[in-house]
């Protein structure tokens, strides 16, 4: 989740990649529900998870 919205891994399977947005949200209300292409992160064996979990110090500061 990031301010306003939430982040939604997509795996370009359009059928089930807006039924994922639809959920997401409906379970969010007041958020924005932003797809993100995540199949070129899963050929590197990871996901959306991944890349967005850790930070190294001060990036943020």
């Amino acid at each position: 989740m990031i301010n306003g919205a939430v982040l939604v891994p997509t795996y370009r399977d359009p059928e089930n990649d807006r039924k994922a947005l639809q959920l997401i949200g409906e379970a969010f209300p007041g958020r924005e529900a932003i797809g993100i292409d995540c199949l070129p992160l899963l050929e590197q064996h990871g996901s959306l998870h991944c890349v967005t979990m850790q930070l190294p110090q001060g990036v943020l500061a």
